[in-house]
């Protein structure tokens, strides 16, 4: 078990409201995963479960051969483990090019070096620079988080995130907010990432879902209730009453 990412049975409940139930993954290096599942199925609890934000009524979560299930969320982070949000969490009056530079230098453990200093960095700088190359934002650097288009949010948060040089990377719902024409550069992004990054989405355009993964896990009411390919989903029956609906039928006829 060198690598990746395992849960084992992992549940979650609020007195007598069980929000996960019994819920097993793997996400080996390389992996490129998808979680789908209506409102309400429980995709962001189990992510705060797996990032430990959220402690688990029952099971166990290992990153590698180390078992972090009571392991604090910053812990699993230097161990690995990244993750964006949902809502966006940029400083308003920050730069992209300041974000970046906060997630390089507490990924070496200098963070408090950062202000006033960051601009005569120049290996610290450089990794800025390749890093907003490779997510096609350079011309974004010296501009403030409240300035940015919403694409360009989640583009730069992609980019935080990798900064941090993750073994496992859960993104949950990276297109949310971001126009429809504009979803090809979230999908080119994923697309950069490194081939041995474990990599999980959260997401409810099937259309990037479709075209990123090569596995796809469906939650109902708390509980996996499919896992297999991406063609395989789309032909389960479960799966579509469940979630696809009408998409799975336009993939049928495509």
């Amino acid at each position: 078990m060198s690598g990746g990412l395992y849960v084992e049975n992992l549940s979650k409940a609020y007195g007598g409201l069980a929000v996960s139930r019994d819920i097993s993954l793997t996400l080996v290096p390389g992996a490129r995963a998808a979680l789908i599942g209506p409102n309400g199925a429980g995709k962001t609890t189990f992510i705060n479960l797996v990032t430990g934000l959220v402690a688990p009524s029952a099971g166990r979560i290992r990153i590698g051969e180390r078992d972090v299930t009571r392991t604090s969320a910053a812990a699993r982070v230097r161990l690995g483990l990244a993750r964006t949000f949902q809502m966006s969490r940029l400083f308003a009056g920050m730069a992209a090019r300041e974000h970046l530079g906060l997630a390089i230098l507490q990924r070496q453990g200098r963070a408090r070096r950062l202000f006033g200093r960051l601009r005569h960095m120049a290996p610290v700088q450089a990794e800025i620079g390749r890093l907003l190359a490779q997510f096609g934002i350079a011309e974004i650097g010296d501009r403030k988080a409240e300035s940015l288009a919403y694409g360009e949010r989640r583009l730069l948060e992609i980019a935080i995130a990798l900064a941090l040089e993750p073994k496992i990377l859960l993104l949950d719902e990276p297109a949310a907010g971001v126009p429809q024409s504009e979803t090809w550069r979230i999908l080119a992004a994923l697309e950069t990432l490194p081939d041995d990054l474990a990599v999980l989405i959260v997401e409810h355009d099937m259309d990037l879902v479709f075209r990123f993964a090569r596995r796809i896990i469906v939650l109902a009411e708390g509980r996996v209730i499919f896992s297999g390919t991406p063609a395989d989903a789309a032909a389960d029956a479960a799966v579509r009453e469940a979630y696809l609906g009408s998409y799975a039928h336009v993939r049928g006829r495509a």
